[in-house]
């Protein structure tokens, strides 16, 4: 493959003070691929998912995001690349007390002045973007309720939609199905993979459901305790490969940053 990686990881560790969560972590994710990383809690994934948009840097190795290496960037230039990179947490990071339309323009911050902002939280400005927003996640109905008064599945579609919003060229989504039901699940990972398609975005997203990894993801990533056991085409991952990452050798973190 010819083109520059989107992100990349160079022989990258971390670590939460004397806890090691990643170690000597190399890979490369291109535009327009979607990737799943899969594994026990502890792995190491959601750790990854924060080198990846830059809200962790690196103990060791390099991380470069957009072609730029994260680790050296000064903060100004740092929002510059997090712009580009959508996450969607499974904590959904809403304010729960404002309406949805502020919640989707939460997108637009990177780029709006702070007067801007402040107006808006007043008078809501872009109302027809976060409309159609809200309408391709397909709650464009709740544009003015109140967030904390939406189903858990409706939250996490508002978090899609401020994502739609950014229009960022990847999505990072980290265990973005683990407080759904298994119809919203499905629900929501069809969204995910619709968004990725609909303008070549790039997906990585962190999952414990190894089977949406395979019908909604075209490679998969497969960590066990900080280290990637395999990276490989989805249809290539056998049961084998699957025992072996979740049958965890004694001794796995228990609590580490997933």
């Amino acid at each position: 493959m010819n083109a520059a990686p989107l992100f990349e990881l160079k022989q990258v560790s971390h670590q939460f003070g004397n806890l090691p969560v990643l170690k000597d972590v190399s890979l490369q994710i291109f535009s327009g691929d979607r990737v799943a990383l899969v594994g026990a809690s502890g792995a190491g994934k959601s750790t990854l998912i924060r080198l990846l948009n830059g809200t962790l840097r690196p103990t060791q190795g390099e991380v470069w995001a957009l072609g730029r290496n994260v680790n050296q960037l000064k903060p100004a230039r740092l929002r510059q690349v997090q712009q580009q990179i959508g996450t969607v947490y499974q904590q959904f990071h809403l304010v729960d007390n404002l309406q949805v339309i502020h919640n989707v323009n939460a997108g637009h911050l990177g780029r709006w002045s702070l007067f801007k902002a402040l107006v808006s939280l007043l008078v809501p400005l872009e109302v027809e973007t976060a409309t159609q927003a809200l309408a391709q996640v397909g709650i464009p109905e709740k544009l003015y309720a109140i967030t904390r008064d939406l189903s858990g599945g409706q939250q996490q579609r508002v978090a899609l939609a401020r994502v739609l919003v950014q229009n960022p060229l990847a999505i990072l989504a980290d265990e973005p199905i683990a407080s759904l039901d298994p119809t919203l699940s499905r629900e929501v990972m069809d969204l995910l993979r619709s968004l990725g398609q609909q303008a070549g975005r790039t997906l990585v997203v962190s999952l414990h459901d190894v089977a949406f990894a395979q019908s909604h993801c075209d490679r998969i990533i497969g960590l066990q305790q900080g280290s990637i056991r395999f990276d490989c085409p989805s249809h290539e991952v056998s049961e084998t490969m699957l025992e072996d990452l979740y049958g965890a050798p004694d001794g796995a973190p228990d609590g580490a940053q997933g």
